[in-house]
């Protein structure tokens, strides 16, 4: 159950989002929600690369509070960069979600 909501959060929920909050160019907002999903590269500097029962945050250094706070910081700038912003923080979100439910 955990996988299916974590797999949910990370590609289901920002669908919705795009495209309810974003009507008219939802596409272009998913891929840019979908491209956050990038900071997962900090994975492969860890060891193992994948550990199911490890939470990203605080482990993985894109996904630090001080990397937190960088992406609340890109919320003031303009619409691209808001958008990277909303993605990045809902992946923070849902990886915070994931560490709960371990």
């Amino acid at each position: 159950m955990r996988f299916l909501i974590h797999y949910f959060l990370h590609f289901g929920a920002p669908f919705f989002i795009a495209f309810f909050f974003f009507n008219k160019e939802w596409k272009k907002v998913y891929l840019i929600f979908l491209g956050t999903m990038l900071i997962d590269l900090d994975h492969l500097l860890a060891t193992p690369i994948f550990q199911s029962n490890r939470c990203s945050i605080q482990f993985h250094p894109l996904h630090t509070y001080y990397a937190v706070i960088l992406y609340l910081i890109l919320l003031f700038f303009k619409k691209p960069y808001r958008l990277i912003s909303l993605g990045l923080l809902f992946h923070i979100f849902t990886d915070y979600v994931d560490c709960l439910l371990m």
